[in-house]
């Protein structure tokens, strides 16, 4: 399949951006957002030489929206989401600078009802999410929620220490986690598929 080329805008700066604030989890969450972190451009990769015409992809942590854009240049039906109304904001941008169209929706995934409203989705795209045990935990937990048999999951990471924790309690909730190299030796994709 042809992918277009994408085309985005970031902020200048990253580290003059202020944290955003999350009362629920008493802390101050760095712009990482504003970043085109090279997990989320291996998933974009990797989405864009598959075919998801008409396809329902959510995008989980989106920031920029390379992935995200990349599944709309590819056919899908993206909701791009981020805890971050600026990153969600950024993806939309991009997404009109490439020249496709998606949804955002500013969301935490320990408050998912507007994931699971839409569920079951075809494909779960994530990049470089597992930097936290909080993290690590809401993810086994909301994952299997999101997908059906017919759904998977697609989650780059640089092989962060926590991920084979994720990897070894994803064995057990899933049917199928396969990891396959990417471009950059550094970075892994996992698929999961089939929530038990």
């Amino acid at each position: 399949m042809q992918s277009r080329p994408l085309r985005f805008v970031r902020p200048r700066s990253a580290a003059a951006l202020a944290g955003e604030e999350d009362g629920a989890a008493g802390f101050v969450y760095p712009p990482h957002w504003a970043e085109p972190w090279p997990s989320g451009v291996e998933l974009a990769h990797a989405v864009a030489a598959d075919d998801w015409h008409g396809a329902a992809v959510v995008d989980l942590g989106c920031g920029l929206g390379l992935p995200s854009v990349a599944a709309a240049g590819a056919g899908a039906r993206v909701l791009a989401t981020d805890r971050s109304p600026d990153a969600v904001t950024f993806a939309a941008v991009n997404a009109e600078c490439t020249g496709v169209v998606i949804e955002t929706a500013v969301c935490r995934w320990a408050e998912p009802r507007p994931l699971l409203e839409r569920a079951p989705w075809r494909l779960v795209l994530a990049a470089d999410v597992l930097y936290g045990q909080e993290c690590v935990d809401e993810l086994l937990e909301l994952l299997p929620r999101l997908v059906d048999d017919n759904g998977e999951v697609l989650l780059a990471d640089p092989q962060r220490p926590l991920a084979a924790e994720f990897l070894a309690a994803a064995q057990t909730a899933w049917r199928s986690v396969d990891t396959a190299p990417t471009r950059r030796p550094e970075i892994r994709l996992h698929r999961l598929a089939g929530p038990r």
